[in-house]
């Protein structure tokens, strides 16, 4: 057995098949057709619509509320010459609504500067000395990008000051509203039809309107924007995206060009380009330092300026690595050493000298290390808070769970999966109790099992090119549209690990002379737990794979599991134990002979010690055969193994000296009988060339029969007895032991392994029966 290390949440429905009709006349396969039904998809007008996105199925920015108020107020302020201020946020959310309402404005004639407040020293959204400063430059005017919703205080002071505060933004909505000139957000829209906007997204809709056309070259900042936000990619977003990834592909941004040389992107840019090197890089910006330099690095046409920019950007984002890295490390320690996190299963750590800005990556390291909600906090030893940020397990409401606790803050905020805080650092070993209480009332042990969705499963021979083609006219994948999860089973021809480092695994299935290629990048250790005869189950990404021009489809894995126990079959082969990885407290290393030489294995065990012993074993391996077959049953009686190691060798086989058979025995003995005395050592060798006998099994009989008291020796002469009792061949022990020996070597050592895996499953099975019978046979 090898269990998987997430639940797999099997998404497919039965009806499903029959639904199909619904799509008649698209030129899919019916995989495809069922992945879109199970996305919502029910007719063939939908389809083409998310299959073939157009910009023309855009909603009208002015069903957004307040948006003629904004547009006239901007107007204004470019017909009067006032400084117009765009207030952005720190992430690549921000960093690209603000480049984008800042060309917009600068497209019609309006005096415009842009600030992002520092995340150390201000925080996120509006905040009042920021303000205070804009009304001493002058600014009469200030829009807000990707944030503002929350910033009631700091809008009424702007109105005191004389400032029309514009709110452009799409985070959650309060019971109470700014009191702004204007706010423009798709969820403070009843008549907008689209709720899931980043922020990024509500600045194009202002810009679409301010300059009465669709903006196409504003398209690759939204695809940023929406992409790393992880906000919805249905509806709109799906489509700004798609056309956005075109944009991006094309781009004539000389710092965007930059970045993506720097970054060893090739001209088809996706959104996992986007989410794992674009992003990381505009955020890393915002961690670290003063995310304006991202937003100058977006807007600059000087070409120096931009290699300038992009490889400072780009030396932050190695340096925010190695910041989460050694952050990572500390709180792992830190984990290890609190103890049972079964009694306080909720994670929280703090440290003083830890950087804030990046304390939400180590959070989510540490949920999935430890698959329990992580809480990590620096602490400033001249204030007395602790300032971080949460993650958590799809079973664990953050935001709920702390608002329960919420007297414990002086900061916080989030939703359901993560969270940022504030609170003093003596109430921090509270907060971790409090929410451990919660989280021990509240979830079962396989609630802190990670969960993974499963879209279909399907067998190799329907994998091919066209699938994966199809499967890819889905894209762009992002939330609430994932890439399909496809589950598939097979014995693996090909078994090994790959890379470098061999951290990684390659398997290969195979099926009706159709191969598929699978590859799970940090599987390598799985390597030594699966074996080549046992079906392995996996679930995992479809791509292709290119290779010298040729392209294969190929799994990349996500997760994998084996259902049946395994036997790992190295019977005779010239393996050392050196050769063993370490072995653990769950591994019962056997041996059933006392002259069994393989004293450095430190922790060997003995039948009788194992048979009678309270602990749990997985994995059985055994060093040599045992003396009766019975030896090994009473073994598997007692322990249920999820893989058996056969690391015996057979250096005097008894197997191939077959038998005699009865009438072999008979005339030997009536021989020995007619002549009155056997010499060995001058008779034997005769004998065996004039009945073809090898020399040990002439010995093998004569010893069966003075064991059974037929014959006497005196020297090296065997004489007949007397009138001996009469007794079977069976009751003679020497008899009783090649025997048993014989079928000690057929069943465990000469057998294929598709039977000795069967032997060995029955005596388990056998085992496991008639424990049923006890319980309930009553």
């Amino acid at each position: 057995m090898l269990p998987s290390q997430a639940n797999w949440i099997h998404t497919y429905k039965q009806q499903d098949i029959s639904d199909i009709s619904k799509l008649d006349g698209l030129n899919l396969s019916p995989i495809v057709k069922q992945l879109l039904l199970q996305r919502g998809i029910q007719t063939k007008e939908e389809a083409e619509k998310f299959l073939h996105p157009a910009l023309d199925q855009l909603h009208e920015p002015e069903l957004l509320t307040t948006m003629d108020k904004a547009i006239e107020r901007v107007r204004k302020a470019v017909d009067q010459g006032e400084s117009i201020l765009v207030y952005g946020d720190y992430d690549a959310d921000g960093v690209t609504s603000t480049c984008l309402m800042v060309e917009a404005l600068r497209e019609i004639g309006a005096m415009c500067d842009y600030y992002i407040p520092n995340r150390f020293t201000e925080g996120y959204g509006p905040n009042e000395e920021a303000f205070r400063e804009a009304h001493r430059q002058g600014f009469q005017l200030i829009i807000t990008v990707d944030n503002g919703i929350a910033g009631i205080k700091e809008v009424a002071l702007a109105n005191e000051l004389g400032l029309d505060v514009i709110i452009t933004d799409h985070h959650e909505v309060q019971e109470t509203l700014p009191d702004a000139l204007a706010i423009i957000h798709p969820k403070c829209a009843e008549d907008y039809p689209f709720k899931e906007l980043a922020g990024v997204g509500v600045a194009f809709k202002f810009a679409t309107a301010l300059l009465g056309y669709l903006p196409k070259q504003f398209l690759e900042l939204v695809a940023i924007g929406t992409v790393a936000d992880l906000v919805p990619l249905t509806g709109e977003n799906r489509n700004l995206v798609y056309y956005g990834l075109q944009a991006l592909s094309n781009t004539k941004r000389i710092g965007m060009n930059t970045l993506k040389r720097l970054c060893s992107m090739e001209d088809s840019v996706t959104e996992e380009d986007i989410g794992f090197r674009i992003g990381p890089r505009l955020n890393a910006v915002g961690r670290l330092q003063d995310a304006n330099l991202a937003v100058d690095l977006l807007l600059t046409d000087d070409p120096e300026e931009a290699e300038e920019l992009a490889m400072y950007v780009q030396d932050l984002n190695t340096e925010r690595q190695q910041i989460v890295s050694d952050i990572a490390t500390e709180a792992k320690e830190m984990v290890e050493s609190m103890g049972d996190l079964d009694e306080k299963p909720v994670i929280v750590v703090a440290k003083v000298g830890w950087n804030p800005g990046v304390l939400g990556i180590v959070a989510s390291k540490l949920v999935q290390k430890y698959d329990r909600p992580a809480i990590v906090l620096a602490i400033d030893p001249e204030t007395g808070l602790a300032k971080g940020s949460a993650r958590s397990i799809d079973h664990f409401d953050l935001f709920h769970h702390c608002m329960q606790v919420r007297e414990l803050f002086t900061h916080f905020g989030g939703h359901a999966q993560a969270a940022g805080m504030t609170l003093p650092v003596d109430q921090v070993e509270r907060l971790r109790d409090s929410l451990s209480e919660q989280a021990n009332s509240n979830l079962n042990p396989e609630d802190y099992m990670p969960q993974m969705k499963v879209d279909m499963s399907i067998t190799v021979d329907q994998v091919d090119l066209d699938l994966v083609k199809e499967i890819n006219q889905l894209a762009p994948f992002g939330m609430n549209n994932a890439k399909p999860m496809i589950h598939i089973e097979g014995q693996p021809v090909e078994l090994r690990q790959i890379g470098a480092t061999k951290k990684h695994l390659k398997l290969k299935f195979s099926e009706n002379n159709k191969q598929l290629d699978c590859i799970g990048f940090g599987f390598g250790d799985k390597q030594s737990l699966i074996t080549k005869q046992t079906p392995v189950q996996l679930i995992g990404e479809l791509q292709l794979n290119e290779w010298n021009g040729i392209y294969k489809p190929q799994i990349v894995i996500k997760d994998l599991a084996i259902t049946e126990w395994q036997l790992f079959d190295y019977r005779g082969a010239m393996q050392t134990v050196k050769q063993w990885d370490q072995f653990q407290p769950e591994d019962a290393c056997l041996v059933f002979r006392e002259d069994t030489n393989i004293s450095s294995i430190p922790n060997l065990i003995t039948k009788e010690q194992l048979v009678t012993s309270d602990d749990s074993y997985k994995n059985l391996y055994l060093f040599d055969l045992p003396e009766t077959l019975e030896d090994l049953r009473q073994v598997l009686k007692y322990h249920q193994f999820e893989r058996i190691y056969l690391c015996y060798q057979l250096e005097n086989s008894q197997y191939f000296q077959m038998m005699p058979t009865r009438e072999d025995f008979k005339w030997l003995y009536q021989l020995l009988h007619k002549r009155k005395y056997f010499d060995y050592k001058q008779d034997a060798p005769k004998l065996a060339k004039y009945k073809g006998w090898k020399l040990d099994k002439i010995k093998f009989m004569f010893q069966v029969f003075h064991d059974l008291e037929f014959v006497t020796r005196e020297g090296g002469t065997i004489l007949p007895t007397d009138q001996p009792k009469k007794k079977d061949l069976e009751e003679s022990e020497v008899y009783q032991l090649h025997a048993q020996q014989i079928e000690i070597e057929e069943t465990l050592y000469y057998s294929t392994y598709k039977a000795l895996k069967k032997w060995l499953s029955d005596q388990m099975n056998e085992n496991q029966t008639s424990e049923e019978e006890i319980v309930y046979g009553l």
